[in-house]
């Protein structure tokens, strides 16, 4: 059964990159000639995943004004692998396990104490990362442990890459299945209570999402820069479009645009992909921001302009 499934899983990735070079190979030779290379097509494939489920879960990031939270789940991972390198584990599972408990950590001191989520947030972040710290500055070669900071999709493994499509997948069948349910609690919690949902629930299923599209981004983007994958493709959105269904769709293809943009110009610049990713996406906010046509600021002065 464990030599079935990695197998299994070789095959899916293989088969969505035959999928995938289907439309690659119609484009014209100069933009498809990088992705004939191997890496560069898993390079692609575990971008375009991390780039959907940022973006899919960016929006409820930004409209429940999660963005530190994700700073400090993101930093709170750091531990996790560090320790999970030393027991010689999978980097996921110290990852997933150190996030959690942050989380479950910010909230019991939130509910237990005068301290509000921000400082709480602050609290826990900074402590778990500067334990992360410490335990990495101990590790002989922390060569490896540097890709978890900045990220390294040219070189993704297959486990990281079947963990993207599950946790991508995973988000995919969540957000459709309860999105008037998520909808509510983001909108207005108490109605949510009201109405009989069980608000704690939807919050730390929701935060234990967020942990997990975290992990699976970590080889990809890295922890410091996930946080920008996680909140600038949702605040574009935000910029742009009204409506939540339109904001989550927007938001998506903002993220998987930009992580493939990012892939491609930082193959023929021969710069870090992980950062690319984050300058193209924010490039993609600052278009909005000066141009978005309600809310724009150049918009809105040319509005006054002419008034």
């Amino acid at each position: 059964m464990s030599a079935t499934l990695p197998g299994f899983g070789v095959a899916i990735i293989d088969a969505l990159i035959a999928v995938l070079m289907l439309f690659i190979n119609l484009l014209p030779d100069a933009i498809a000639e990088p992705f004939q290379y191997r890496f560069m097509q898993r390079a692609l494939l575990t971008s375009m995943l991390v780039g959907a489920v940022c973006g899919l879960l960016s929006s409820y990031v930004i409209l429940k004004r999660w963005s530190l939270l994700g700073d400090a789940i993101s930093h709170a991972v750091l531990p996790g692998v560090a320790i999970a390198y030393l027991l010689g584990l999978p980097f996921f599972v110290g990852a997933f396990a150190t996030g959690a408990l942050t989380s479950l950590g910010i909230g019991v001191i939130e509910r237990n104490s005068r301290i509000k989520s921000d400082a709480a947030m602050g609290l826990m972040f900074t402590a778990a990362f500067a334990l992360g710290v410490v335990i990495i500055s101990q590790i002989t070669t922390a060569t490896h442990l540097m890709h978890i900071l900045f990220g390294n999709v040219l070189g993704v493994r297959d486990s990281a890459l079947l963990l993207t499509l599950f946790a991508t997948v995973l988000a995919l069948i969540v957000v459709l299945l309860f999105y008037k349910e998520l909808m509510i609690y983001v909108f207005d919690p108490v109605q949510a209570r009201s109405l009989g949902l069980n608000t704690g629930f939807i919050h730390y299923g929701l935060i234990l999402l967020l942990t997990l599209t975290i992990v699976a981004s970590l080889e990809t983007v890295g922890i410091i820069l996930v946080v920008a994958m996680l909140i600038t493709p949702g605040a574009t959105a935000y910029l742009l479009v009204n409506r939540l269904h339109h904001m989550i769709w927007l938001s998506t293809l903002i993220g998987v645009v930009s992580a493939v943009l990012g892939l491609y110009l930082a193959f023929h610049f021969n710069v870090a992909s992980g950062g690319t990713m984050v300058l193209v996406v924010s490039a993609f906010f600052l278009l909005a921001f000066l141009f978005a046509p309600q809310r724009g600021v150049v918009m809105r002065w040319r509005r006054r302009v002419s008034a």
